[in-house]
């Protein structure tokens, strides 16, 4: 039968790959005490598991010199959001792009130069073919970071039943 889940060595093993990215697997395997091989093992079986979704750097929007962010609500038409998406990948500033529930159908994370930069941006959105209106805020601050350790850790925790 497979494992499923997370357990506490994989979360260490997660957590030093998040700490150290540049650290090869042997390495890892001396500092976390465990065989390289068992260590190859877990990676392998969470990237199969798509726990581990990439071992890119993390860009910096503000270090490439798009310092302002925003968050961009969509009012779309239903029947247009595969091509409204593809149009949305197209546009370099859009970070990202979720369907969602609620007041509008799709959310935008932009990065700008400047305010005028995102509005420039926003006015792109508006032209695609099915998008009807936006609705746009601006990210004064970041107060907690796109984060997924924390998520695995209480993950680990939660399968040994704990709280």
């Amino acid at each position: 039968m497979a494992r499923t889940g997370l357990d506490a060595l994989d979360v260490r093993i997660l957590r030093l790959l998040r700490e150290r990215p540049r650290t090869g697997l042997l390495e890892i395997s001396r500092l976390l005490g465990v065989a390289r091989g068992t260590v190859q093992a877990r990676l392998d079986r969470m990237i199969a598991d798509g726990v581990v979704a990439d071992f890119g750097p993390n860009l910096s929007p503000r270090a490439l010199g798009y310092p302002v962010q925003a968050f961009t609500t969509l009012e779309v038409e239903q029947a247009s959001r595969a091509d409204i998406s593809a149009a949305l990948a197209a546009i370099p500033e859009v970070l990202e792009a979720h369907i969602v529930t609620g007041p509008g159908d799709v959310w935008c994370r932009i990065a700008g130069r400047d305010n005028e930069h995102i509005q420039s941006v926003i006015d792109r959105t508006l032209t695609i073919p099915g998008v009807r209106r936006s609705s746009t805020v601006i990210a004064l601050s970041v107060v907690v970071p796109h984060r997924v350790q924390p998520l695995a850790e209480h993950a680990e925790h939660a399968e040994l039943g704990e709280r």
